[in-house]
């Protein structure tokens, strides 16, 4: 399975090579600063964290930067890990805090990695998550970060002592001042030409996805606050859904007004998005009854679909009509929440948590392979364990084929936003018929 994703690029793509001596060698520092531990290896990639697949495979910890899950380390060797993607998230929001971090303080990174590596964390207040209701502690995530030999915070001590030095009358006869400062410069650098500053960043993480206990979705920062859970994880929190209720989940997104359906959005071709979702289908009802699906076109799943006909599941014949609406107008086709197809109707309304809300939806939706890869490659990654090898293969072959070739011109059309059509417009009463009666979300 991983030599087929990898050699398509669709796993540990985009991964930045560390194979200079210089660079090895700042990295083991910074692992022996963070850890305690060394590698060996003279060759290998780092994600936007600093994590190695080859260094977790040669030490037998994929965590060896994020020790029970929480409050995740990173080593930084060049500002270019930004555009790495980050391996083994434990949490959504980690990815964006380190990257927008990486951004705010890009200057002074630039400067500080020509000669060191930065080697920091994502603090917040919660050091282990052995209950689902420490989670709800998680509410603030701050960045710190200094190099290995501690220039950000040797910087700030000569800052204090220049200062002192200006201020204090005597300082010019204070030899052990002036000592201390011309020791801490050889270390530092001129910090008044060059300040060796980096900005302490906060970043709130209320509404978010993680890991831990099965993989739990908590939206608090929202009008009628809910988490959705596996089955048997309990939180303290009013409302909280497991993945099997349906009706509310569609209410507590409607509600909230964090989707929209596709078939009503601007600026997209609706009839071809959901055309490629029956698609989908078709490749996962195909694969299962032993069709041959490699080198399989649009125009061989077509066949495949009206061979299987009456064999196809609900999902593909309530995303057929709405594609029809989409086409050709005609009588709008209420899909309620209890249809297998409700969720594969759905995107994310554009706002902050358009991503969450899209990875929610990947989820609730997992046939759509091309979402469920972009969206919640964690997810993606263990239910393609589980699939045929012809399936695997159209699959992988897909993907870098139709979205790795463009893959921002393909997020664009799947998930881009304009101002949604006026009609259907659904009411209250609406919303009520679609996903049945479960009443008003109040808080308190």
């Amino acid at each position: 399975m991983v030599k087929r994703l990898i050699s398509k690029g669709l796993m540990f793509g985009n991964l930045i090579h560390i194979e200079s001596p210089a660079l090895v060698e700042r990295y083991r520092r910074a692992l022996q600063h963070l850890t305690g531990k060394t590698t060996a290896l003279e060759d290998f990639h780092v994600d936007l964290s600093g994590y190695s697949p080859e260094i977790g495979a040669e030490l037998g910890d994929t965590s060896y930067l994020n020790h029970a899950g929480v409050n995740r380390q990173f080593i930084l060797l060049t500002t270019e890990q930004k555009t790495a993607p980050l391996l083994n998230a434990m949490f959504s929001t980690s990815r964006s805090i380190l990257r927008d971090w990486i951004e705010a303080n890009e200057a002074q990174l630039f400067a500080l990695t020509a000669r060191d590596a930065v080697a920091g964390e994502l603090v917040n207040s919660v050091y282990d998550v052995s209950e689902p209701k420490r989670l709800l502690d998680i509410r603030q995530i701050t960045v710190e970060a200094d190099t290995t030999d501690g220039t950000v915070a040797n910087a700030a001590d000569l800052g204090r002592k220049i200062n002192a030095f200006k201020q204090e009358p005597d300082a010019w006869y204070d030899d052990v001042l002036i000592a201390e400062m011309i020791d801490l410069a050889k270390k530092t650098g001129d910090v008044i030409r060059n300040p060796v500053k980096l900005k302490t960043s906060k970043f709130t993480q209320q509404n978010f996805w993680t890991a831990h206990f099965g993989g739990c979705y908590v939206f608090q920062d929202v009008d009628h606050p809910a988490a959705i859970v596996p089955e048997d994880v309990k939180l303290p929190m009013e409302f909280t859904f497991r993945f099997s209720q349906r009706n509310k989940i569609a209410y507590f997104l409607q509600l909230n007004e964090l989707v929209e359906p596709i078939a009503q959005a601007r600026g997209i071709d609706a009839a071809a998005v959901l055309k490629q979702k029956m698609d989908f289908i078709v490749v996962a009802h195909a694969a299962a009854m032993g069709e041959d699906l490699k080198g399989a076109t649009r125009r061989d799943l077509r066949a495949l679909a009206r061979a299987h006909a009456g064999e196809l599941p609900e999902e593909f014949h309530g995303l057929a009509a709405l594609a029809r609406w989409a086409e050709s107008g005609g009588p709008w086709p209420k899909i309620t929440a209890d249809h297998p197809a409700y969720f594969y109707t759905l995107r994310a309304r554009p706002h902050h948590d358009a991503d969450l809300v899209n990875r929610l939806l990947a989820q609730l939706a997992p046939k759509d392979i091309r979402q469920l890869f972009i969206c919640h490659k964690e997810l993606f990654y263990r239910v393609y364990a589980t699939w045929t090898e012809p399936k695997k293969d159209y699959v992988a072959d897909f993907l870098a084929r139709e979205y790795l070739a463009d893959k921002d011109a393909a997020r664009e059309a799947l998930f881009g936003h304009d101002a949604p059509m006026e009609e259907p417009q659904m009411t209250k009463e609406d919303i009520i018929e679609l996903v049945g009666p479960w009443g008003a979300v109040r808080r308190g």
